[in-house]
């Protein structure tokens, strides 16, 4: 089962999720857990647009337990109250994942192969400043760092990734109406006091870095 991504020209990530803005993407729903976890069920809905210049994308969610401590570049957010995006597009090399914390920090990396050795994955980078610079992130949670709300707590997370990016990442060419690229799309919590795992389609074990477990985006 994919997920139909249609145009929409530049929609606005502060909107809100059901806004004229966002009203026509379909609702992709992250809900299937991996048993590890706590029982910690958040709702995380989500929604995906292109224009001519890249990828909007808008996480809705109503957790609990949230905790952000990562604030730069490069550390991890997984650890964090966090959702991400798994996209491998199509006629180019590898996939990139893009790791949002509540707060909004962002950890983004190529992986040309996810098979592991003795140092992680055995072909990766993390992006550089230079090509984090060409991403918007949006946000909406304002708790205090480093401290865990018990909450519930609603909070938005949206993303523009330019095509652009990905041409310089995976060689990857503009997407036109009938391309079909593939993506998965999680939430965690590693190190909250409720771990959670969360994917858009299951996962044969407790990694995201599966992507004969993503499924297609067909741009319409």
């Amino acid at each position: 089962m994919g997920y139909p991504i249609r145009f929409h020209s530049a929609p606005d990530l502060a909107a809100p999720f059901d806004s004229a803005d966002w009203a026509d993407a379909p609702v992709l729903s992250v809900a299937v857990p991996r048993p590890e976890g706590s029982g910690h069920r958040p709702r995380v809905d989500f929604k995906l647009q292109y224009d001519h210049e890249g990828l909007y994308g808008l996480f809705d969610v109503t957790d609990r337990f949230v905790r952000c401590t990562a604030r730069s570049r490069g550390e991890f957010t997984c650890v964090d109250s966090c959702v991400e995006f798994f996209v491998q597009p199509a006629a180019g090399v590898g996939y990139n994942n893009f790791e949002i914390n509540a707060a909004g920090t962002l950890f983004a990396q190529h992986v040309d192969h996810h098979r592991r050795d003795i140092n992680g994955f055995a072909a990766a980078r993390l992006l550089t400043d230079e090509e984090l610079e060409l991403v918007r992130i949006f946000h909406t949670y304002r708790g205090e760092w480093g401290c865990e709300e018990a909450g519930p707590v609603d909070y938005r997370v949206g993303f523009f990734l330019p095509f652009s990016l990905f041409g310089r990442t995976n060689g990857a060419p503009v997407p036109v109406p009938g391309t079909v690229w593939y993506a998965n799309v999680y939430k965690c919590g590693d190190e909250t006091s409720h771990p959670h795992w969360l994917s858009w389609r299951p996962l044969r074990r407790l990694s995201f870095h599966e992507p004969d477990c993503f499924a297609p985006l067909l741009f319409l």
